[in-house]
């Protein structure tokens, strides 16, 4: 069985996208490396559970509640919690306390737990509280635009609203797609061409490094479950 994951965009500019996913005999999957921060809430034997996830730097290990049901928001890069900045998070998350399966608490008041439908709503009362905010020069920035302040001033500002570095970012993103592709059919040639890696070998490195599968293995769809899914709708 393993991970049955659906996942969805979003109209608001603070979401880049919507997953739930349910466990289905599997304890463990390999994580893959992303740009984004979120939130995931998730039910498993009448308890309920809420976390802060952070930006991935590589692939790894991560053990996977069974017979849990999750919905998870992959926030805007750029955005960040007001109580917890995105650079304490990367590699790592932080699981709330006090959770229901009703409500969960963040920066000092407690919100609803949405579901699935309900993410933006909750989101658009998370940005109207301030609880969740945005350096508007690195939104700036990531629209293709050249803020008038020096590049070491748009490096600094980046990585203190991500945790990460623009090129750091651009790796991340540039293998994900590529295990997309990947997974659709397209041949390894292609993809190198198509996202500009400089040969076969160049990707094969990406994609053990950021996706922690081969190029075989996503096209076959082996080696395991893994944590990654594209948006679909």
């Amino acid at each position: 069985m393993g991970l049955v994951f659906k996942t969805r965009g979003s109209d608001s500019p603070w979401v880049d996208a919507v997953w739930t996913c349910t466990s289905e005999r599997v304890t463990a999957m390999t994580s893959v490396a992303g740009a984004r921060w979120g939130l995931v809430f998730w039910q498993q034997a009448g308890r309920a559970y809420t976390s802060v996830t952070g930006p991935g730097t590589r692939a790894g290990t991560a053990p996977v509640p069974e017979g849990a049901a999750f919905t998870g928001i992959e926030f805007a890069v750029g955005t960040s919690l007001r109580a917890m900045p995105t650079p304490t998070l990367v590699d790592g998350g932080v699981e709330l306390p006090d959770t229901t399966r009703r409500s969960f608490r963040l920066d000092g008041a407690r919100w609803e737990t949405p579901g699935p439908d309900d993410v933006e709503a909750l989101v658009d009362a998370l940005v109207r509280a301030g609880t969740v905010v945005r350096d508007p020069l690195v939104a700036e920035v990531l629209r293709g635009h050249r803020p008038a302040v020096s590049g070491r001033t748009v490096e600094r500002r980046f990585r203190a609203a991500t945790g990460l570095t623009r090129g750091a970012v651009r790796q991340i993103e540039r293998a994900r797609t590529a295990a997309e592709l990947l997974a659709a059919g397209e041949p390894a040639a292609d993809v190198v061409a198509k996202l500009d890696y400089f040969d076969e070998p160049h990707l094969a490195r990406a994609l053990r490094g950021y996706v922690g599968r081969t190029a075989g293995q996503l096209r076959e769809g082996t080696g395991g479950a893994l944590g990654l899914d594209w948006v679909s709708a």
